[in-house]
């Protein structure tokens, strides 16, 4: 097994790999690309440059001025959902995860991946395609497996060759429970393949880990596999909660919020306006609510944002490594990037209740060894033995903290749009999507407007590697067929069909046909319909004036809901 190389190795490789292999690799290119999906966690629209942002993203904004944007695209609103939906080409009841990691007694709500789908990596992998994985897996509910049988859900048991990453949704950045490497858990701490010299400054960041083993993927394909092509799923947990980052990332942000959450959030609105991803006649700068903005705590929440933003400049770092690394063995030309976001903001209050204590002078709990796994999602200590700390007034970014970065900000990060994370309206599903292929797409800094969702990347995925959807696996369990439309067409400016495009969670739902938008927040409350062409901010409910078509969409949203296993919302955990 190869050792992890450390960043300046890896500089050393790409060179030499760069004069003695380039011209080789672009003239026995095979026709069939490889495939590179990446994904963020709870990051709203307008938090990467080149959808608005302050936030300094050159990589992504780089891919977006040789590619392609999106300005229409959706997920699911949370994250579970989102990655059963990206990995199956299914809605996300139809893969058995209609909300999260717990069996509540229905097919739609297993919180298990069920064998009635496929991931992308197992149609790949027939296909002749290497397949790899590098984040956060978050689509099975077991995630401390007493025997090896218990790992049927994992990674390694879905198609995937090469896992390094969490199976669990949330964690420390600095120590990530669940950790694991192929099928085996392993401490940050005591891992002989990624150690303190592979590690920027001798520090373990999550963040840093997931990009160094996606480069570690695609240097060893390149020397054990090149004649084949290859699929990578790089899943980040930036920038989900709990705000963590590494100090020399949040000192390029110090600063950068103190004018307040309202003038950052213009700031976005306008540059987003300029760079035509929002259309200002469609949308609006709606105020950001009083009630969630903190006033005592300003130092506090400020520092908060600027923790974020450090997050994403980090992971926007980590994929310019990923980019170099591709360059660097010749295979950029020839591998189709896509990256987009797994829901919206998150206004979840994770850590800000109360008043925080101060971080003692010296650690008063004893120190955990090299190999001991942390078992939670909140660590109840740090390696070196700090409590874990959170409240108002706790400064985010060490690893003794653990705190979310609260509504207001989340209002910010989903500009211009209504809600967030958990709710179908624009805030909690839109999503950027930046699509890279020199190969094949030449449309470079367009925007395209066509909507689309999760569901087509396995679609795209078959589509550009001439690969076979199967109707039968998993022991000759019968496969759903594709819900998505593969994307292929858009990439040199041609339409796709669809006729509508569907959302539930934990009762919010929604139906798009068209330019038409029937959603509901709640599975009690009225439906509202919008026309996103002139309010994509929601803004001016029709529903009263149009209540025939508000009836119509109704009626496919509930037939869509019954046979996509949707029923019944929001249900409570039965015994079978």
């Amino acid at each position: 097994m190869f050792r992890l190389l450390c960043r300046t190795d890896l500089i050393v490789v790409a060179f030499l790999v760069s004069l003695l292999h380039v011209d080789q690799a672009k003239s026995e290119s095979p026709s069939r690309p490889n495939i590179i999906y990446i994904m963020s966690d709870d990051m709203g629209y307008s938090d990467i440059g080149c959808y608005g942002s302050e936030i300094e993203t050159p990589n992504l904004n780089a891919l977006a001025d040789n590619g392609l944007r999106y300005t229409q695209f959706y997920n699911t609103a949370r994250c579970c959902p989102t990655r059963a939906s990206l990995m199956t080409g299914l809605y996300p009841h139809q893969a058995g995860i209609g909300h999260m990691m717990q069996d509540l007694g229905y097919d739609g709500y297993r919180g298990d991946l069920n064998r009635n789908c496929v991931t992308i990596a197992e149609v790949l992998r027939p296909a002749g395609y290497r397949t790899y994985m590098s984040g956060k897996w978050h689509v099975t509910k077991v995630i401390h497996p007493k025997t090896e049988a218990d790992k049927q859900n994992w990674p390694l048991q879905r198609g995937f060759e090469r896992f390094y990453g969490t199976i669990h949704g949330a964690g420390s950045f600095f120590d990530p429970n669940t950790l694991t490497r192929d099928n085996q858990f392993i401490s940050p701490a005591d891992d002989p393949e990624y150690g303190p010299d592979q590690q920027a400054n001798g520090t373990y960041y999550y963040t840093d880990a997931i990009a160094d083993h996606a480069v570690r993927f695609i240097n060893e394909h390149h020397y054990e596999s090149d004649d084949q092509p290859f699929f990578m799923y790089v899943s980040f947990t930036a920038a989900h909660w709990p705000m963590h980052a590494l100090d020399k990332d949040i000192q390029k942000y110090v600063g950068r919020y103190d004018d307040g959450y309202d003038a950052v959030r213009a700031a976005r609105y306008q540059r987003m306006a300029s760079l035509g991803v929002i259309d200002p006649k469609a949308t609006t700068n709606f105020p950001i609510s009083d009630k969630t903005k903190e006033t005592e705590f300003w130092d506090w929440d400020k520092r908060n944002m600027e923790v974020y933003a450090a997050m994403i400049d980090n992971m926007d770092q980590g994929i310019g490594r990923i980019v170099d690394a591709l360059r660097g063995t010749g295979q950029l030309e020839n591998t189709l990037i896509c990256f987009f976001q797994d829901n919206g903001g998150c206004a979840e209050n994770y850590g800000r209740r109360g008043e925080g204590k101060p971080r003692a002078e010296s650690a008063p709990l004893p120190t955990l060894a090299d190999d001991y796994l942390q078992p939670d999602m909140q660590p109840k200590q740090t390696r070196d033995g700090f409590p874990v700390r959170t409240g108002k007034g706790v400064m985010a970014g060490p690893a003794d903290t653990y705190i979310g970065y609260g509504q207001a900000w989340a209002t910010v990060s989903n500009t211009p749009f209504r809600e967030y994370k958990h709710y179908t309206h624009e805030g909690g599903i839109s999503t950027p999507l930046i699509v890279h292929w020199p190969d094949h797409v030449t449309r470079h800094g367009e925007l395209e407007h066509t909507p689309g969702h999760l569901i087509d990347l396995m679609a795209t995925a078959v589509d550009v590697a001439n690969a076979d959807y199967p109707e039968t696996a998993h022991g000759g369990n019968r496969i759903k067929p594709m819900e998505g439309v593969s994307l292929l067409p858009t990439f040199t400016g041609k339409a796709i069909d669809r006729e509508a495009i569907y959302w539930e969670h934990e009762g919010n739902r929604a139906i798009r046909v068209g330019d038409e938008k029937l959603v509901a927040k709640g599975p009690n409350s009225k439906w509202e319909l919008y026309n996103l062409a002139t309010d994509r901010s929601e803004q001016h409910d029709l529903a009263g004036q149009h209540p025939q078509r508000v009836e119509q969409l109704a009626a496919m949203w509930q037939a869509y809901a019954k046979r996509a296993d949707v029923l019944p919302l929001r249900p409570k955990k039965k015994r079978d």
